[in-house]
């Protein structure tokens, strides 16, 4: 037999109870440098007293003409368009939706409601998205008149915004449910479609496109088809229970219902639309 190894003269400390490391993702002081400058920004604009929507609308515009004339410059006129339409919605959709959740809970519960008056936050997350309807309506008017759907579009979301905004100047709670539901997919959305659009031109842009298609189409019809139609029945109960008649004047709250509920409609006859017309997309799912 081998003689036993030498015994380390050293004394071992005693052991101590094993501690799981805590991912690093969910480390608060990390979510707090990385959230910080928003949080910031939002807390900013609650104290703002400016009208900001002439800056959110010229900042749009300098968005879409560095779009038409430098990044998308090289592609076919009617590309051109589309890619700079996309531009400026990548520049809504994301900020938009994480302004809209913070102005949510910015507020305490109690103040959460269909009814209650439009605090300061929540008036200017409503004029960044008026800056940007009206911003591609103007791009759709000028250049694109003849895609009636999407200037409709444009025209009902922009009737709901400034009514709220400007008109009744309550009821923005409900349209920032609305808006973070209808803008959760922005970024998906349009980095698909600039994908096809350019998937003629690129073997990776196709590749991409195939990728995103099903995911997309999965996150859309989720959030329109579910998540929308559950907030809209909730909204619809309220504003026909007759609890803010003396606050949003029947033809408002009807006429949001109205708008609302035909755009999650056209909206999921889009998305079920484009699924059909690319069936091989579920070969992948099989």
């Amino acid at each position: 037999m081998s003689p036993p190894p030498p015994q380390d003269p050293t004394p071992c400390p005693p052991s101590s109870p094993t501690v799981l490391a805590q991912p690093i993702l969910l480390d608060p002081a990390l979510i707090r440098r990385l959230l910080g400058p928003a949080m910031d920004l939002l807390a900013s604009l609650t104290t703002e007293k400016r009208w900001l929507f002439p800056t959110f609308l010229a900042m749009y515009a300098a968005i879409y003409c560095v779009g038409q004339l430098i990044v998308f410059r090289p592609w076919a006129p009617r590309q051109r368009l589309d890619g700079a339409s996309c531009l400026i919605s990548l520049f809504h959709g994301t900020p938009a939706t994480l302004a809209a959740a913070g102005a949510i809970l910015a507020l305490p519960a109690g103040a959460r409601s269909f009814a209650a008056p439009n605090a300061r936050l929540q008036d200017h997350v409503l004029d960044y998205s008026i800056a940007y309807f009206t911003m591609d309506l103007l791009h759709y008017l000028v250049f694109l008149p003849g895609d009636v759907l999407i200037i409709a579009h444009h025209l009902s979301t922009l009737f709901v915004l400034l009514t709220c905004r400007y008109l009744v100047r309550h009821g923005a709670y409900a349209l920032l449910v609305l808006l973070l539901l209808g803008e959760v997919t922005s970024l998906l959305h349009n980095v698909w479609m600039l994908a096809g659009i350019w998937q003629d031109q690129s073997p990776a842009a196709a590749r991409v496109y195939g990728a995103l298609s099903p995911p997309f189409y999965a996150l859309y019809t989720l959030v329109r088809g579910v998540a929308g139609p559950l907030f809209l029945l909730k909204m619809t109960t309220f504003y026909l229970s007759g609890e803010a008649v003396d606050i949003i004047p029947w033809w408002v709250r009807i006429s949001w219902i109205l708008i609302v509920g035909t755009g999650i409609v056209v909206s999921n006859l889009w998305i079920w639309n484009i699924a059909v017309s690319n069936l091989w997309i579920w070969n992948l799912w099989i």
